[in-house]
């Protein structure tokens, strides 16, 4: 009882004042294309290093983001959010989907102010607008509109934000 007691004030004292957190940001800052001030990258994610991330911003926990993704200022992005630029071709019958290679760099750009929930997928050359909200396991195969909250898999406008 006691032990749990004490791991539980270790872990809120580690959250609160951890250096991991500022270690992180020191090499994350010093490997990507652009980095801005007060970054969070979570544990665990995976991104390219032609990433561009504003400031404000966080990558959630198990998160994916491929080469030519831009994101803007205090963009929320929660955990396992996954963000494609590239898709495999798989156009000619006549040889394998494998040996086929994969399409040309579509980047992704996320607006600022933006919310991303758990488990989405962005796919490439889509287009997040400023105060955008992409609801949680939403797949997004199209530009959002700015104020927007969309959802669903493909994700659709379910309201705008403000109106």
């Amino acid at each position: 009882m006691i032990r749990k007691i004490l791991f539980n004030i270790y872990i809120s004292l580690l959250r609160k004042y951890s250096i991991f957190f500022k270690l992180r940001y020191f090499f994350v800052k010093h490997s990507i294309s652009y980095c801005g001030r007060n970054v969070n990258i979570r544990n665990n994610a995976f991104f390219h290093r032609d990433l561009k991330i504003g400031d404000n911003s966080s990558l959630g926990i198990n998160c994916i983001i491929y080469e030519g993704v831009t994101i803007g200022n205090n963009v929320m992005m929660a955990p396992e959010v996954f963000i494609y630029t590239r898709n495999h071709k798989f156009d000619r019958t006549d040889i394998p989907m494998k040996e086929q290679g994969v399409s040309s760099l579509k980047p992704v750009i996320i607006g600022n102010d933006v919310w991303i929930g758990s488990r989405v997928t962005i796919l490439p050359g889509v287009n997040i607008g400023d105060g955008a909200v992409i609801g949680a396991s939403s797949v997004v195969v199209k530009d959002v509109e700015p104020y927007t909250v969309v959802a669903g898999n493909p994700a659709k406008i379910i309201k705008r934000r403000g109106l």
